[in-house]
């Protein structure tokens, strides 16, 4: 969050000027402040669950209706037209199952990326543990 912001969700002579200023004024206007004060900093974690919250119900209508959502409702009384939106919409859609199976295959690839690194560090870290030890063990012996 801008920390040179003038009004922080937290408690300054502002916030608590301003808390008093809207219960004096219009009582909801106080609590939306106190409420701004209390929770202001989770405001951008709420909005991020909302707008997935959102997605998952978007997400769980387009499996239901078969991927075509509310376009299968619909229709302008056109016989052509309609065939020829449905076949559009057919091919937006092919071309986003197509998106998809590449983003998975990007995923999966990158998750491989660090697989590999994260095994190529811990070798490393292995073979100093091991050049340390021996090291100490040579160093000691010789004592």
């Amino acid at each position: 969050m801008n920390q040179s912001a003038w009004i922080r969700p937290e408690w300054n002579p502002a916030t608590i000027a301003l808390m008093v200023l809207g219960f004096v004024i219009f009582w909801p206007l106080g609590l939306a402040m106190l409420a701004y004060i209390l929770f202001g900093d989770r405001l951008h974690e709420f909005k991020r669950e909302a707008n997935a919250t959102v997605d998952r119900g978007f997400e769980t209508m387009r499996r239901y209706t078969g991927g075509k959502g509310f376009s299968q409702y619909t229709g302008t009384g056109n016989a052509a037209f309609d065939d020829w939106r449905r076949q559009e919409l057919e091919r937006i859609e092919n071309e986003r199952r197509k998106l998809d199976e590449a983003r998975a295959e990007f995923d999966e690839y990158l998750s491989e990326l660090r697989r590999a690194k994260d095994q190529e560090e811990f070798s490393r870290f292995m073979r100093d543990r091991g050049a340390r030890n021996s090291g100490n063990a040579a160093g000691t012996t010789g004592n």
